[in-house]
């Protein structure tokens, strides 16, 4: 429980294009405490995460448009955005997916459907423990 304590407060985002995903991401983080910005796609996200400054993204890999990967490359980019942990989130758990996040500066990588537990333990493995919030 002492993790979601840590999590009071904390914004995170989830950019995922299915419905079901964001609202369920959406339920577990609100359940902790967290501040959630939902965005449908990369696009979406890019305009909402300079307004938010989330502290933690949540990032699908397989989306329309703009896939994860790019999402990701375009966030590491911004040096604002630059040290802001990138989590991938994919319904497959291939090494070629793990290596291709990493090269993009992804910081983890989750596979879905993923549990509450999962969520809320990577998002507390990834907020500043060392930083103020």
């Amino acid at each position: 429980m002492a993790d979601q304590t840590n999590l009071s407060g904390v914004k995170v985002m989830v950019i995922d294009d299915s419905n079901t995903i964001r609202r369920s991401a959406e339920i577990f983080l609100v359940q902790a405490g967290c501040q959630v910005v939902l965005a449908e796609d990369g696009f979406d996200a890019l305009a909402k995460i300079a307004d938010h400054h989330p502290a933690v993204i949540f990032v699908d890999i397989m989306m329309p448009r703009l896939d994860g990967y790019q999402t990701c490359a375009l966030i590491k980019k911004n040096h604002r955005f630059a040290g802001t942990p990138v989590i991938m989130l994919s319904s497959k758990d291939g090494l070629f997916d793990r290596a291709r996040g990493r090269m993009v500066g992804s910081d983890e990588y989750l596979t879905k459907p993923f549990t509450k537990d999962s969520l809320l333990k990577t998002v507390a493995a990834h907020v500043g423990r060392g930083d103020p919030a």
